[in-house]
């Protein structure tokens, strides 16, 4: 009944406000991860409420006016990013397209740059300039909008950003200097954005920010995960909650036995230890040594045996050596991680490593290390796939392909994790449905099983 009002009160203040020229409609580009994602859903979100006709990373050639949100990482999403915007330029060029803008993480970090070598698009905006892109487009900013999102995911899934920034010190990250100083977003803010989710559908929240654990300690200087979850759990309708990106140092005891005594919370974690060595570690000013993560995997195994645990490692950073490398591949092959994926270090600009360390490692050492690894994580998700068939687990269906519906389980994130293809027998479910199924068979990467049981709601 809130929203309903809350949309009525919006749809009278924008007929009360009628912009004078209509924008032409838009298509908006996103590129890099998923807190990239939310906040174009909420550009979107508010054009779309000021009915200016919206789509989302579409080819549409009627779609005059264009935006990229950028994604400003790592060196292959830089470039990816370049080649996006020099790809519109050239539809501009060509009378494609009329307007041309750029925002987010690149455009944040190399707006100057950015400006005097591709003049051609209109004007770059940072991440935190909302409101200045939609004075752009002619958009008035509506207060009373925060909570209401427009998702470009499958509509039974969405992602919850629920901090901005970061105040970690990591050596090799630019995230702070782009995003700036960590930011908790009001608890009653998440709880209204959660609860709008649910009321259009979505089953599975999935928790991000540049760092969860450190959700709170900048309103209440404590941790407040723990009752986030708590209160989301509580949402009539959502059924999964995922949490991505958490930090090892000081990592919130509570939110373990929240993960294993609250049936609504994933049994799966996206944790990044980045390295094993101490003295990697301690370069990379990471906050914690080889023990503390052993301490912490423990905590997690030994609290909440099923738990799937997803980790980023970072190879070939300054002063790596055989031995180092050595540590990190042994720790690899002792925690058999059930998701991991490695990025090859390279100097980011302004960052503590790129300021004070020689990038010493060749690039050919750092990919054959990241291949190793990686060789490595194949042959371990192959065995702990094969332990699973046989078994029963609850899958959500995202999609239907041909002969198969396809989902995942709790032990997997979209996009970034194993999928399980599901004969459809004589079932007909749907995106969003839930499903129990016995596995039957089993690759590197995916799962293959049958239904035996569903559970649509």
């Amino acid at each position: 009944m809130l929203v309903i009002c809350l949309i009525s009160n919006i749809i009278q203040f924008i007929s009360n406000n009628t912009m004078k020229t209509k924008p032409e409609k838009v298509n908006i580009i996103t590129l890099g991860c998923s807190k990239n994602l939310v906040d174009s859903e909420k550009l979107l979100t508010r054009l779309r409420v000021n009915n200016v006709d919206v789509v989302h990373d579409s080819n549409d050639i009627d779609a005059k006016t264009v935006i990229i949100n950028t994604c400003g990482f790592v060196n292959d999403a830089k470039q990816e990013s370049i080649d996006t915007i020099l790809e519109f330029v050239d539809a501009k060029e060509n009378g494609l397209i009329d307007n041309l803008f750029v925002m987010g993480c690149l455009s944040e970090r190399y707006k100057d740059a950015m400006t005097k070598e591709i003049p051609e698009v209109d004007e770059y905006f940072g991440v935190n300039n909302l409101s200045d892109i939609l004075e752009a487009l002619k958009v008035p900013y509506i207060n009373e909008l925060h909570g209401l999102r427009n998702i470009t995911t499958p509509p039974h899934y969405a992602y919850l950003k629920i901090s901005e920034g970061c105040d970690r010190k990591c050596a090799f990250c630019a995230i702070p200097l782009i995003r700036g100083e960590h930011r908790s977003i009001a608890p009653q803010k998440l709880i209204e954005e959660a609860k709008h989710l649910a009321s259009n559908g979505v089953k599975e929240i999935i928790l991000i920010a540049q760092d969860l654990t450190y959700y709170g300690i900048d309103l209440e200087n404590r941790s407040m995960l723990n009752e986030l979850i708590e209160q989301i759990s509580e949402i009539q309708g959502i059924e999964w909650i995922r949490l991505h990106y958490a930090y090892p140092t000081n990592f919130p005891i509570d939110v373990i036995e929240q993960i294993r005594k609250n049936p609504k919370v994933c049994k799966y974690i996206d944790i990044p230890f980045q390295h094993i060595s101490t003295p990697i570690l301690k370069t990379m000013r990471r906050g914690h040594n080889k023990e503390k993560i052993y301490e912490l995997i423990s905590a997690f195994r030994k609290n909440i045996p099923e738990i799937a645990i997803r980790t980023t490692l970072l190879v070939g950073f300054p002063d790596e050596t055989e031995q180092d490398f050595n540590e990190l591949l042994q720790f690899v092959k002792e925690m058999k991680f059930d998701r991991l994926g490695v990025f090859t270090y390279s100097h980011e600009e302004n960052t503590h490593a790129a300021i004070n360390l020689e990038d010493n490692i060749s690039n050919a050492d750092k990919q054959d290390r990241a291949d190793q690894i990686m060789t490595l994580q194949q042959d371990i998700s192959l065995l702990l796939n094969n332990k699973k068939i046989g078994s029963t687990i609850k899958v959500i269906i995202d999609r239907v392909e041909d002969a198969f519906y396809i989902g995942r389980s709790e032990f997997d994130s979209p996009e970034v994790d194993n999928e399980v293809l599901v004969s459809k027998g004589s079932y007909e479910l749907k995106s969003g449905d839930f499903c129990e199924i016995q596995i039957t068979e089993v690759d590197n990467y995916d799962i293959y099983g049958e239904i035996v049981g569903v559970n649509t709601h």
